[in-house]
C-alpha cells in the first residue's frame, strides 16, 4: 500500500506532538470517484422524483429539469477542480474559503456543515438505511417500539408537544453510524474498501434494474410525450421560472455530494492530477445514472403517477416486473443509503479538523491519531451529534434548512476562483477551470436566481438555515480570542 505523508507548516505556530501528526494519502482516483458516485447517490434518487414530479407535470420537463441538474453541478466541479489542485488540503472548501475571503466566512461554512451540513446528512442516510433494511429485513422493521418518552418536537419550524418513540429502526440507525465511525478511525484505508465494495454493489443493482427495466420492464414509451410541456407556460415565463426553481431544490439535493473529494484532498494520491479528474468522472457517472433512472421510471408509470408515489422506485419495480421486485429493491435502496452514509462520515469530518487545525474549534479536532493517523477525535464527536439528530428526528428540517445555505456556498466558492486570480496570481494552477470567466460566471447568475427565488417561495426555510448559520458566530469570536491568547502565551 503506498502511503505518503501530508506536508505543511502548522497555521498555529507551535501545537501539541498530536497535532504534528500528519494524515497519510492512502486514496487513489478510483477511491476518490467511487467515494463520489457513492456519497452522491444515496436515497435521493428513489424518493424526490416525486416532489420533482409534482412540480413539473410534463415529461419532457420531469427529465430535463435532471439533464440541467446535472449540468449545472458540473459548472460548479470546473471551478472546484481549480481549486482543489491549488489546495490539495484536507477541509476542501473550507480550505478555498478561507483563503479567498477570510477566515471568518471559512467559519461559518464549516459551522453550518458541523451542526446541520455533514450531521444532518448523516442522520438522514442513517434513518433511510434503517427504514428501507426493516423493510428487507422485518424484525429489524422501525415499527417496533423499544421504549417512548413523552416530550418535545420541531415540527415544520415551531416546537410542538411530541412523544419520543426509541424504535428497532433507531437502533440499527445508530449501530450504522457507530460502526461506520469506527471503522473510519481505526483507518481510511480499511474505510475505502468497505465504501468501494458498497459503491460498486449499488453501481451494479441500479444498471441492472435500468436495465432489464427497459429490455423486459412492462413500460410504455407513450409516457414520454409532449403532454403538458405547453400549460406549464400558461401563466407566464416568471411563474414558470418559480416552478421551475422550487423543483430544482429536490434535483440539487440529489446531486449534492460532490464535494466530498475536496474535503479529503489532503488524503487522496496526486491531489494536482487524481482530484479533478475524479470530479468529472464522477459527475458524469452520477449523470449518466440519473437520467436513465428517472428515465426507466417514467417508462413505467406516467408523470402523475410519478408525482403521487411516495417510494417511486418501488412502484415503479412493481409495474415493470412483479410486487415482489419491489420488496427486493428494498435492500437496494438500502444499500444506497449505507454508501452515502460511508462517504459522508468519512469526508466530514475532514472539515472540523481543518477548522480545529486554524484554531477556529476546539482544538481536540486537529488531533491525528498516532496508530491510525486519521482525525479520530472530530470522527467521533461528528459521530456523536449526528447519532442524537438521528434519534430526535429533526434531521429532515436541519437538512431541509442548511439546503439555502449549502448552494450559496457554492456560489460564493465559485466566485472564489476569480477573487483568486486577483489576489494569488503567481500561485501555481495544476488545473485552469474549464470555459473561464464564462461558466463559472453562468453557474453563479444561475444559482444565485435560484437562491432568490428559493427565499421568496420558500423564506421560512432560507432564512432559518441563515439563523442557524449565524448562531456560531459568538463561537467564532471566543476561538478567535482563544487562539489569540494561546499564541500570545
Amino acid at each position: 500500500m503506498h502511503e505518503t505523508a501530508i506536508t505543511g507548516a502548522d497555521r498555529q505556530g507551535s501545537a501539541r506532538p498530536e497535532q504534528e501528526r500528519s494524515l497519510l494519502r492512502v486514496m487513489s482516483l478510483t477511491d476518490a470517484v467511487l467515494l463520489i458516485v457513492g456519497g452522491v447517490i444515496g436515497g435521493g434518487i428513489f424518493l424526490t422524483s416525486q416532489d420533482v414530479a409534482s412540480q413539473l407535470p410534463s415529461p419532457i420537463l420531469f427529465l430535463l429539469v435532471w439533464v440541467a441538474g446535472a449540468g449545472v453541478s458540473l459548472l460548479a466541479c470546473f471551478a472546484f477542480a481549480e481549486l482543489g489542485a491549488m489546495f490539495p488540503e484536507a477541509g476542501g472548501q473550507y480550505v478555498y474559503l478561507r483563503e479567498a475571503y477570510g477566515e471568518f466566512i471559512a467559519f461559518l461554512y464549516g459551522w453550518i456543515m458541523f451542526v446541520a451540513g455533514s450531521s444532518g446528512g448523516i442522520a438522514a442516510n442513517s434513518v433511510g438505511f434503517a427504514q428501507f433494511f426493516g423493510v428487507a429485513v422485518p424484525g429489524l422493521a422501525g415499527d417496533h417500539v423499544l421504549g417512548h418518552i413523552a416530550g418535545i418536537g420541531f415540527r415544520a419550524g415551531h416546537w410542538v408537544r411530541s412523544d419520543w418513540l426509541f424504535t428497532r429502526g433507531d437502533v440499527v440507525a445508530l449501530t450504522a453510524i457507530a460502526g461506520l465511525t469506527i471503522l473510519n478511525v481505526v483507518g481510511l484505508r480499511r474505510a475505502t474498501v468497505l465504501q468501494n465494495v458498497a459503491t460498486w454493489m449499488k453501481f451494479a443493482a441500479l444498471a441492472a434494474f435500468i436495465g432489464l427495466g427497459f429490455l423486459f420492464g412492462h413500460g410504455d414509451w407513450s409516457h414520454f410525450s409532449g403532454a403538458g410541456f405547453k400549460d406549464a407556460f400558461a401563466h407566464g415565463f416568471y411563474p414558470f421560472m418559480s416552478v421551475m426553481g422550487v423543483a430544482f431544490i429536490g434535483v440539487f439535493w440529489s446531486y449534492d455530494g460532490w464535494i466530498y473529494a475536496s474535503w479529503l484532498g489532503g488524503e487522496i494520491r496526486d491531489p494536482q492530477r487524481n482530484l479533478p479528474r475524479s470530479l468529472m468522472i464522477g459527475m458524469a457517472l452520477i449523470a449518466a445514472l440519473y437520467i436513465t433512472m428517472n428515465a426507466v421510471y417514467l417508462y413505467a408509470l406516467p408523470v402523475t403517477g410519478i408525482a403521487k408515489s411516495d417510494v417511486v422506485a418501488q412502484s415503479a419495480a412493481s409495474v415493470l416486473f412483479s410486487p415482489r421486485v419491489a420488496f427486493w429493491l428494498s435492500a437496494v435502496i438500502a444499500l444506497s443509503c449505507f454508501g452515502a452514509l460511508s462517504s459522508n462520515i468519512m469526508a466530514g469530518a475532514r472539515v472540523s479538523y481543518a477548522m480545529g487545525r486554524d484554531g477556529l474549534f476546539f482544538q481536540k479536532m486537529a488531533g491525528v491519531h498516532r496508530k491510525w493517523r486519521t482525525p479520530a477525535f472530530a470522527l467521533i464527536a461528528q459521530g456523536v451529534l449526528s447519532a442524537a439528530i438521528a434519534i430526535s428526528g429533526t434531521y429532515v428540517q436541519l437538512f431541509t434548512y442548511t439546503m439555502f445555505g449549502l448552494m450559496i456556498s457554492y456560489v460564493v466558492t465559485v466566485a472564489a476562483v476569480f477573487v483568486l486570480r486577483r489576489k494569488q496570481p503567481n500561485r501555481p494552477r495544476p488545473y485552469l477551470c474549464t470555459g473561464y470567466p464564462w461558466l463559472p460566471l453562468i453557474y453563479i447568475v444561475l444559482i444565485g436566481g435560484w437562491a432568490i427565488n428559493a427565499l421568496v417561495e420558500r423564506p421560512r426555510e432560507s432564512l432559518a438555515g441563515s439563523v442557524l448559520m449565524l448562531i456560531g458566530v459568538p463561537g467564532y469570536l471566543y476561538w478567535k480570542r482563544t487562539n489569540r491568547k494561546r499564541a500570545i502565551s
